[in-house]
């Protein structure tokens, strides 16, 4: 039978255990264990060397700050066989051209490029590193090899057409009117087949935005599978409602 005598003594002995848990060294509440024990490391991907051949040039040269990047006083400037492209350096983001990589060897006629940031365990720092080094490769393969991004037209009358003298291409998608998008500067627009467009060029965020700009006029529908598909984009089939 409990009695309030019996519930007060269990009380007590409850505290007096969850005093001697607590004052054992074992228990350290200043500064208590977290489930990583492993000490940070660098960026992955930012410290990864870049190769590219003797026909492709990297330099930095200086920029006017504006208001997407305002901290940015100097930039990256990569010159190939296809072109030339830029991108906006950090302050706290090194380059080192025709650094010492293991396995690039003067032999191979590679050159080699590097990244390095003043803190590697700052995370804005270490996150900018990464984005950088990708972003460098990814223009040192443009101005090479160039880009190609294809467009498939799925759907009953769904065509496009180019029309040179204009530099724009005709849209035909189901409307009650066509469709005239102008093409931009640095874009090649080459069209195989009446339901297929592909656009080529060396610089990569300007061609998917402007396969995005095509593709907003018919995104593709679940369910009939129709629309404009960018690259190998696939869509999983939604049944309509059954009665």
């Amino acid at each position: 039978m409990l009695t309030v005598r019996s519930v007060l003594d269990q009380g007590g002995l409850a505290q007096l255990l969850l005093k001697r848990v607590f004052a054992s060294p074992s228990c350290n509440i200043a500064n208590p264990r977290t489930f990583l024990s492993t000490p940070p490391t660098h960026s992955m991907i930012g410290r990864r060397p870049i190769k590219y051949s003797p026909d492709v040039s990297i330099s930095i040269a200086p920029r006017v700050p504006d208001s997407s990047f305002p901290t940015c006083e100097n930039q990256v400037v990569v010159t190939g066989p296809l072109g030339t492209l830029s991108m906006p350096l950090h302050s706290f983001v090194q380059v080192s051209i025709n650094a010492s990589a293991p396995g690039a060897s003067s032999a191979s006629g590679m050159n080699v490029v590097k990244l390095s940031v003043d803190d590697p365990e700052h995370r804005r720092q270490k996150a900018i590193w990464g984005t950088s080094r990708a972003l460098l490769n990814r223009m040192v393969e443009g101005v090479t090899e160039g880009v190609t991004v294809p467009l498939r037209f799925v759907g009953v009358g769904y065509r496009a057409q180019l029309d040179e003298a204009q530099k724009r291409i005709e849209l035909r998608l189901g409307y009650s009117h066509s469709i005239f998008m102008k093409i931009p500067e640095g874009i090649e627009v080459v069209i195989p087949q009446p339901q297929r467009i592909l656009l080529k060029g060396i610089d990569l965020p300007k061609i998917t935005q402007f396969a995005a700009q095509i593709r907003k006029w018919r995104p593709p529908e679940p369910y009939n599978q129709k629309g404009i598909f960018v690259g190998d984009e696939t869509i999983k089939k939604k049944e309509g409602k059954r009665r």
